[in-house]
């Protein structure tokens, strides 16, 4: 630190499933930067989970195969050292974190958790909304708490499906019918689920989720348009236009996500005014009810047979280049890339200010 330049870390890679995803948005927030106005310090977390730290930077990378760092020493306690030389009376080594790990092990609240210890400022949700974001059972009995009206669902662990196998099946098929989908309970990017279309298939795709989680989730079809907000700020939130996915696949699947290119972002979704501020409003209402900070996206469901706006999940560490949703939704409602970079920032910062001032005895 000690210079003019605010000094920011990037997280990226990680032990998760969307490894590669987080190398892109790592790539393109690196790119976006006004190194006049920042450096850069790189953290690169390989898939087996070793960190690598780089070196500071004053201008990105020019290939994203550098951003693995192959150079550097694979020292986590180099790494980490770097980071908590501030509890030990020094300066660290980074004025703010920036988490672009996707998933788990980085979009959870765990390394929200190791900020924390470290006492460092760092970007998005903080430890309870993390976890809340990823965990999707944890997340929809809190959209219930507050009032917003979501999909039929069930869920169960492994030790229940081990043991009561018949019994839960039962109870899927009278509550939700077919056909439903069944997902791991704490990952994203739809790595994991599959739809089941009878009791062959579903304890099949149940059987597959638990390759990913010890939690499985199963939620009953919507036909339905599938709309996107983004949400920005701590305390006093905004939300962004709404922008609607016209899916490739039957479903938003890990490859029209990501792979095969075919799926339409429509911005600002073609929705009329008075659906338009609803979809804001509820935004607004799932981002306070996992009490999150900084960034969030919220997706919905419009469900086609009569228009009814149900939450699906938020996200609290969204896709991040610059064809992702979340900053486009921002460009539409007038927030360029770099200037949500810029607010991104303040906002770590203002909530890192405002929590150093809160005591923690009655002194």
């Amino acid at each position: 630190m000690g210079n003019a330049k605010l000094t920011v870390g990037l997280v990226y890679g990680g032990k998760s499933g969307e490894h590669e995803v987080s190398l892109q948005t790592a790539y393109a927030v690196m790119n976006a930067f006004d190194y006049d106005k920042y450096e850069i310090i790189p953290f690169y977390i390989s898939k087996q989970g070793v960190w690598k730290v780089g070196a500071a930077l004053e201008a990105p990378f020019s290939a994203i195969e550098q951003l693995k760092l192959s150079g550097a020493s694979g020292d986590m306690g180099m790494a980490l050292n770097a980071l908590f030389s501030g509890l030990s009376g020094g300066d660290s080594i980074v004025d703010v974190m920036f988490p672009l790990l996707h998933g788990t092990n980085g979009e959870d609240g765990t390394i929200q958790g190791l900020f924390e210890m470290a006492n460092i400022p760092y970007i998005g949700a903080g430890v309870l909304a993390s976890s809340a974001g990823m965990d999707k059972v944890v997340m929809k009995k809190l959209f219930g708490e507050a009032g917003l009206d979501q999909c039929e669902y069930c869920y169960f662990n492994a030790a229940n499906w081990k043991h009561r196998s018949h019994e839960l099946i039962v109870g899927v098929e009278d509550k939700l019918g077919y056909p439903v989908f069944v997902k791991p309970a704490n990952l994203g990017s739809s790595v994991g689920i599959s739809k089941a279309v009878d009791k062959e298939s579903l304890i099949k795709a149940v059987d597959y989720a638990f390759r990913y989680d010890t939690k499985v989730i199963i939620e009953e079809f919507v036909d339905a348009r599938e709309v996107e907000v983004a949400v920005l700020g701590n305390e006093e939130p905004d939300a962004s236009v709404p922008g609607e996915i016209v899916s490739s696949g039957e479903y938003y699947d890990y490859a029209a996500k990501y792979t095969d290119g075919k799926s339409q972002m429509l911005i600002p979704a073609p929705v009329d005014s008075e659906v338009a501020d609803r979809l804001r409003e509820s935004a607004l209402m799932a981002f306070k009810a996992i009490e999150g900070s900084g960034i969030t996206r919220a997706d919905f469901f419009l469900r086609k047979s009569d228009g009814k706006i149900l939450i699906n999940e938020v996200n609290t560490m969204p896709g991040f280049t610059p064809f992702s949703m979340y900053p486009l939704l921002w460009r539409e409602t007038g927030v360029s890339y770099q200037a949500l970079l810029d607010r991104m920032i303040a906002l770590a910062l203002e909530r890192y200010q405002f929590r150093q001032g809160l005591k923690y005895d009655n002194e």
